[in-house]
């Protein structure tokens, strides 16, 4: 699954899975108990391996690589694999083949519950963090995963306007852009003019006048190019979007909840990571991590070319979570 339909807000099916993993683009997701080869480990692990899934997008490449090395530091033989998509790593997150993995608490929520109850199941997330991820607490325990503490890092869909059209009307919320009355076009994907936390969202909730979507994209580069050049007034992105200040772009903020709670969290095998000071290792991490961090991070790695485990171990170091 691609980063922006992740964000696009579709309930994602249960696909079937065919074939090998490995046969897929990821690596093999056997995993070595001879404590052996490591990525990321340290030298003196004693407390045994653990496999980090990443997905295929900078952000999730990144949050696997900080995973791995905070283990590592706890004394874990730790190493990264990249699977494509949910659709593949999940399952095996299940199996066991993989230990640990970063996740959004909304959207696997939502893909927990289409898997369970179908695709046309109630929704269950919602833009309450608590609620949202006690929801999917008990969607996951019964298939053998165990849900870590959501932190204040969150990556979910946003609207952003340029800095000048923010100060000209005197906007800083989503509520305050429909109390300005000022009508907007919105630069997405064509699937705004139904998704609920899109233009209709936006109309009920905030009052925001819509007057069309331009089929751009979820904050692509031309999407932002539109609001930039005053074609269209409101582009819908992400909240770890690092490129909006190349384009002289400001998120407002989403100030009644109307997208879900994506907050990052860990998400691990119980029984192969289901320890204490696992959990103990990864909450460090977590409390530390803000939004802000995580379009620092991915800057880095998208626009100056920096390698995830290089941004990852900078940071660590930076915050004191790794010696």
């Amino acid at each position: 699954m691609s980063r922006t339909s992740r964000i696009a807000g579709a309930v994602l099916g249960v696909v079937a899975l065919a074939g090998s993993l490995a046969a897929c683009g990821g690596d093999s997701l056997e995993k070595d108990k001879s404590g052996e080869a490591s990525s990321s480990g340290s030298d003196t692990a004693k407390k045994g391996s653990l496999v980090v899934g990443a997905a295929g997008f900078t952000e999730s490449k990144v949050l696997a690589e900080l995973y791995a090395q905070v283990l590592g530091n706890a004394g874990y033989q730790t190493s990264v694999t990249e699977v494509k998509n949910r659709e593949l790593y999940e399952p095996s997150l299940e199996k066991g083949e993989i230990d640990v993995v970063p996740e959004y608490a909304a959207t696997l929520a939502e893909f927990l519950n289409a898997k369970a109850n179908g695709a046309k199941a109630a929704p269950v997330a919602s833009g309450d963090v608590a609620a949202t991820v006690a929801a999917l607490t008990k969607l996951a325990e019964p298939r053998g995963l165990k849900v870590l503490p959501a932190g204040g890092a969150v990556d979910q869909n946003a609207f952003a306007v340029t800095k000048e059209f923010a100060a000209k009307n005197k906007l800083k919320t989503l509520s305050d852009l429909g109390k300005s009355k000022v009508k907007v076009k919105i630069a997405a994907g064509d699937e705004c003019t139904i998704r609920p936390f899109c233009a209709p969202g936006l109309k009920s909730k905030y009052g925001i006048d819509v007057t069309g979507i331009d089929p751009k994209g979820v904050g692509t580069p031309q999407a932002k190019q539109a609001v930039k050049d005053g074609t269209d007034q409101l582009v819908l992105t992400t909240t770890t979007d690092a490129t909006l200040d190349s384009f002289g772009l400001v998120l407002l903020e989403d100030d009644k909840k109307l997208q879900n709670a994506d907050n990052v969290l860990p998400v691990v095998n119980a029984k192969d990571a289901g320890a204490t000071e696992v959990a103990d290792a990864l909450a460090k991490l977590t409390q530390a991590l803000t939004t802000d961090d995580l379009v620092a991070l991915n800057r880095k790695v998208d626009s100056e070319r920096a390698k995830p485990a290089d941004v990852a171990k900078e940071y660590l170091k930076s915050k004191g979570l790794i010696k």
